[in-house]
């Protein structure tokens, strides 16, 4: 299996630390609650996943990469449960995104190519509201320096987060998903 065609594996367990019933996921699942009533664990065999919190890929999400998360609640301050996930696939080649100050691509517009730590510092801007991915995967946080509330950005036009469900959230930071990732 070449590297380019390589698929995700995440598996998925009731119980803390890898215990209790477990189901194995290769590819998107809007709602987890059939094959299992709560998730505490995870390991992902490869592949890189967004996980949330509630079905259809939405609430609170989370990126997960190669690695064994034992008890992620306590990790991520999570109340509640993983409910669905998406498999992000790998990205080869440039990456590309506009984000814009206002709502439907209005205000300020810078084009990215690369991470950017800090919107404020890099193009003076105090708020993104909408943007354009053309190439590329990428997460997008809350907060300066890759931290706080973040969710992952595919190919697409993205003209309000509000409507997303990002009514108070103001995105001041974001990175590329990049293949050495995986």
């Amino acid at each position: 299996m070449s590297n380019m065609n390589m698929r995700g594996k995440i598996i998925f367990y009731e119980d803390r630390n890898f215990q209790g019933r477990h189901y194995e996921c290769m590819s998107d699942c809007a709602d987890m609650s059939s094959y299992m009533s709560r998730c505490h664990s995870c390991r992902v065999e490869s592949g890189c996943f967004m996980v949330y919190d509630r079905p259809n890929y939405m609430g609170n999400q989370y990126f997960m990469r190669r690695g064994e998360y034992g008890d992620y609640m306590s990790m991520m301050g999570w109340n509640d449960c993983i409910r669905s996930c998406r498999m992000i696939p790998m990205h080869r080649g440039s990456y590309r995104m506009r984000i814009y100050e206002r709502e439907n691509f209005g205000g300020q517009m810078h084009e990215c190519m690369d991470d950017c730590d800090s919107f404020m510092d890099r193009y003076r801007m105090s708020d993104c509201m909408s943007c354009h991915v053309m190439d590329g995967h990428w997460l997008m946080y809350e907060q300066p320096h890759y931290r706080g509330r973040m969710m992952y950005m595919r190919p697409g036009e993205y003209r309000n987060f509000r409507e997303m469900g990002y009514g108070g959230t103001r995105f001041m930071s974001m990175r590329r998903i990049m293949d050495s990732w995986y």
